[in-house]
């Protein structure tokens, strides 16, 4: 992987942080964990080698901090800044996620952890005292790169997702969730909303790089969230007649593989339909999957984000009968299903009005992509900040954040959170 990074420049780093670690040192001391030599980038699932290693990197980083650290039943590991009366209520949570896409960037999850790290080191070098208490979070399965939902630490811990639903998930290779989950030590019969920890939640600020370029084109290092486009994931499957390759004659064919590359172009030129709509397939699998063999169904997964949730529905549903008719035209038949949904949500107003107070210089943007906060934004106040991606391009090794603007997201973030705690020098 090839990423070139710049050197800060000197006013982008405060005297605060002068012999601290920063954001881009911390990233350099995971920057070998994962690496994908076949796909480039990183390859980080959940309760993988490279993504549990990063979940023990965080859980000693916040320990380093002073921070008190565990686990809970979910998977999501919370680290807390106590206040002096060690009261765990209406705290400010901040944090991201350490797994990745198959091949993904460097920055798309750690970039939100690192700076939460950092953010408390700025903080602790102002002496600072929170009259709130503080804790960073660090949700698993963000991506749904391995069992297919996204979000779903929190969205177990919200009670968005069923626990029997995520026990039962399954990987490619057929592993289910509740035997992944308890390959690493984490009791899958426990899973599920957590109410206790989300009374302790005042408000939650999550920090991601930026997966557009937006900020490019603003001029500026950071920017507030304000909204989280509504998404979701589709699964067809298209089903015909498996047979072998070299004795069935092409008119005798009910070729699955066939009707699946009609269906995929389908899917774009729909879409094109619908202004602001995006649709993409992004995995398909074949079964059996041998080279000699006409397939017996052909499995796709369609991801599908529009503001409008009323738009996203029309659109899938277009989707939906389309491949029905070309399905049949090949002789076979198509089944759509939904693996996950999440409508379209807008940050809470007093949360985002307060930020721009702190940060006057940001400008406010939305999301195209899938975070956490966008989960818990139906439990408590979420808000979000981007750091500026010169590239434009995520969920792949061009994904980039100069360290100068990884400094100053981590500096935004601390500035943002001292307000919220409420606290002093």
């Amino acid at each position: 992987m090839s990423l070139s990074r710049t050197a800060p420049a000197p006013h982008a780093v405060p005297a605060e942080t002068a012999g601290a670690p920063t954001v881009a040192g911390l990233l350099k001391e995971i920057s070998d964990v994962g690496r994908d030599s076949t796909r480039g980038g990183y390859s980080r699932p959940v309760f993988s080698t490279a993504e549990t290693d990063l979940r023990s990197w965080f859980i000693e980083q916040a320990a380093r901090r002073g921070l008190d650290v565990h686990t809970d039943a979910n998977g999501i590991i919370w680290a807390w800044w106590d206040t002096a009366t060690g009261v765990r209520k209406d705290a400010v949570a901040t944090g991201s996620h350490l797994d990745s896409v198959p091949g993904g960037g460097e920055y798309d999850g750690p970039l939100g952890v690192a700076s939460a790290l950092v953010a408390v080191d700025l903080l602790k070098a102002r002496n600072f005292r929170p009259r709130r208490p503080l804790v960073l979070a660090v949700f698993p399965e963000e991506e749904g790169s391995r069992f297919g939902v996204a979000c779903l630490g929190s969205r177990l811990l919200t009670g968005r997702l069923d626990p029997d639903k995520a026990r039962n998930l399954r990987d490619p290779d057929g592993n289910t969730y509740a035997d992944a989950a308890a390959a690493n030590g984490q009791d899958p019969r426990f899973i599920g909303p957590d109410h206790k920890a989300l009374q302790q939640l005042g408000v939650f600020v999550e920090l991601h790089v930026e997966q557009g370029r937006g900020l490019v084109d603003l001029h500026q290092p950071v920017a507030i969230g304000s909204s989280v486009i509504g998404h979701g994931r589709w699964k067809l499957s298209i089903t015909g007649e498996g047979n072998h390759a070299g004795t069935t004659l092409m008119r005798d064919r009910r070729d699955p593989m066939i009707a699946a590359a009609k269906v995929t172009v389908s899917i774009r030129d729909t879409a094109r339909k619908y202004k602001e709509a995006r649709a993409t397939v992004g995995r398909l699998q074949p079964v059996p999957g041998g080279t000699n063999v006409i397939a017996s169904r052909v499995d796709l997964w369609i991801d599908v984000r529009h503001p409008e949730d009323s738009v996203t529905a029309a659109l899938v549903e277009a989707i939906g009968l389309n491949a029905q008719v070309i399905a049949a035209e090949e002789g076979c038949t198509a089944i759509l299903g939904t693996e996950s949904l999440s409508p379209t949500v807008h940050f809470d107003g007093g949360l985002r009005d307060r930020l721009q107070q702190l940060l006057p210089a940001a400008p406010v943007l939305d999301t195209g992509a899938g975070h956490d906060a966008g989960v818990l934004a139906a439990n408590l106040p979420t808000a979000m900040l981007f750091v500026r991606n010169p590239t434009g391009v995520s969920h792949s090794p061009d994904e980039l954040v100069e360290d100068s603007d990884a400094e100053a997201g981590a500096l935004a973030l601390a500035d943002s959170l001292a307000g919220l705690l409420g606290g002093a020098a």
